[in-house]
């Protein structure tokens, strides 16, 4: 048997050990969330926590129809049209619970005068692009540290695993792309011109939507709808004024989705509801020459859509 001698040898050792560990992880989660702030660049939680004002006209949310309108330059264009003070918060592939934690998190500490949401119908139908999507700790990676963004991860549904993996900083201290540009690969492509593939066009729909509007669908739909029912008249309670805008696509890309007719009268109600604005421009722009694949406006269809469209209906600041 040890002596007494012996053990408490050991637990030094073992307590040393561990009080080693300990200071090199801190390091590590120190360097990394350093990293974060010199490499961190279109992370909507970095931009909420690094904004350069505390006021914005406008708040932009919703998927990979409303983050096009934030590559390359084309805020700032929108912002020099409008005379606003514009924040892009919108993220590839984010359904309502990504969207309504962006939004909280950002009013927590900041003002917005109006919400402008891009609805896309896909994301309502499946948990894959909410329950899902908000349990990726990917979101996080280039996140910075922020107690509020952690009490808001719990209130918001998120896996207690993504909160701790937020807290702990384990995902960002193991990213395997913490030296990359923090770009979003679309963005590559931004000013190509698509050529219709009937093959290709139907996969991206197969993708993104049920193959049909079933009952399962039909019980996601009326949750995600009742949701998002929720966060508009939040936004409206606060005073903000909020315009629901449904993006452009391609007549062909159109035609293939399942369920829009439906999905566009509950989406009417929902706004008559709540009083929010809602401006169809899924038909706005139908040559194809304007979209960088099946259904993402280029550099050249996001112009026409400021100019033609988005610029009048966000109209003057009004903060």
């Amino acid at each position: 048997m040890r002596t007494q001698t012996e053990v408490r040898a050991f637990l030094r050792s073992a307590a040393a050990f561990v009080a080693l560990g300990i200071i090199l992880y801190v390091g590590l989660y120190a360097v990394a969330e350093w990293l974060v702030y010199q490499r961190a660049d279109r992370n909507r939680f970095f931009m909420v926590r690094t904004a350069p004002s505390v006021e914005y006209d406008y708040v932009i949310l919703g998927a990979s129809h409303a983050a096009v309108f934030d590559f390359d330059e084309m805020n700032r264009r929108l912002e020099e049209m409008t005379g606003a003070r514009i924040l892009n918060l919108a993220v590839v592939g984010a359904g309502v619970g990504v969207n309504r934690l962006l939004l909280d998190y950002f009013l927590a500490d900041h003002r917005a005068g109006a919400i402008v949401y891009v609805v896309d119908s896909f994301a309502f139908y499946s948990a894959e692009w909410n329950e899902r999507r908000l349990a990726d700790a990917r979101l996080f990676q280039r996140a910075p540290f922020d107690p509020a963004l952690a009490g808001l991860l719990l209130r918001s549904g998120a896996p207690v695993s993504v909160v701790a993996d937020y807290v702990s900083g384990f995902s960002k201290i193991n990213n395997p792309d913490r030296f990359g540009a923090d770009r979003p690969a679309e963005g590559a492509r931004f000013d190509r011109r698509y050529r219709a593939v009937d093959q290709i066009d139907r996969q991206r729909v197969e993708y993104l939507y049920p193959a049909a509007i079933d009952d399962e669908a039909q019980r996601n739909l009326q949750r995600y709808l009742g949701e998002f029912e929720g966060l508009v008249a939040g936004a409206r309670s606060r005073g903000l004024r909020v315009v629901l805008v449904r993006p452009p696509l391609p007549p062909r890309t159109r035609a293939l989705i399942p369920g829009e007719a439906g999905f566009d009268a509950a989406l009417t109600a929902l706004a008559g509801r709540t009083g929010a604005e809602l401006h169809d421009l899924s038909g706005a722009i139908e040559d194809p020459a304007m979209y960088f694949d099946s259904d993402h406006l280029n550099r050249s269809g996001v112009t026409q859509l400021f100019e033609r469209h988005l610029a009048g209906i966000l109209g003057r600041p009004t903060l």
